[in-house]
This record gives structure tokens, sequence and C-alpha cells, in this order.
């Protein structure tokens, strides 16, 4: 037999068993993960002293206009310092986070951080925000 030479072969890969296998699979993840994280129901006992104890987490917050929040209340450096010793005394494994608006100058950052340091608080950490999203904040006002 003699084939034509405009035929051509039919190269098409058919999909629709592959996703047939697919979501098979996906069914039977879905039935089988809950099982694997199940934990083990226990009855724990009660204690008279907790054993572990909460860290304490202090927020200092700098505006654009540079004054100093620690928590929601207005400080000025001198009594910032004054409630971190306070806190350090309270609790030794105090951590500190620092929120400062990207229009502060550098130089109202350094200050606050040696003042945290000046404390003897050693967890100190800058918050951030994710690259590429926009948070709303709550805004404290001064009382």
């Amino acid at each position: 037999m003699l084939e034509s030479p405009h035929r051509r072969f039919l190269s098409e890969i058919n999909v629709v068993p592959l996703v047939d296998v697919v979501l098979v699979l996906l069914v039977i993840f879905m039935v089988t993960t809950p099982m694997l994280h199940r934990g083990i129901d226990i009855s724990l006992p009660r204690s008279q002293s907790n054993t572990i104890v909460p860290m304490e987490r202090l927020v200092i917050t700098i505006e654009p206009d540079q004054r100093v929040y620690l928590g929601k209340d207005l400080v000025t450096l001198i009594h910032l310092r004054k409630r971190l010793d306070e806190a350090k005394a309270l609790s030794p494994f105090v951590s500190v986070y620092l929120r400062a608006d990207r229009q502060v100058p550098y130089g109202r950052i350094v200050q606050v951080m040696d003042e945290v340091k000046g404390a003897g608080i050693e967890r100190l950490g800058m918050v951030t925000n994710p690259q590429g999203t926009v948070v709303e904040e709550e805004v404290f006002e001064p009382l």
C-alpha cells in the first residue's frame, strides 16, 4: 500500500488517564494524612508550681516624628531605660521587639537600641513586613 505524502501521524498525549490517576492519589492522601498526624490522647497531671515560664515580650515603636512608645505608652529615652531595667529585673529572659517607621533616621533607631542593650537585654528583634505586602497597622494616639 502506498501512503499519501500529506498524511501525518497523530502525536498528541492523552492526559485524561493522567488526570484520573492524579485525582485518585489526591483522594488517597487526603484520607490518610489526618491519620498520620494524630497525637496521643493523654490526661496530664496537675501541679501547683508552673515549670514553664512564659517569655515576656516588650514592643518598642518609633513613629516617623521620632516619638518612642513602649507598648502603648509614650516614653522618653530616659524613661525607656528605667522601664527596661524594671522589666529586666522582673524577667531576666525578656525579649524586645523594635518597630520603627521607615522614615525614622537611623541614628534614632541606634539610640533606642543602645538603651535596650544598656539595660542588659540581649534578645532584641526588628519587626518588618514581608517584601511586597502592605499591612494595615493600628495607630496609637498619645493620651
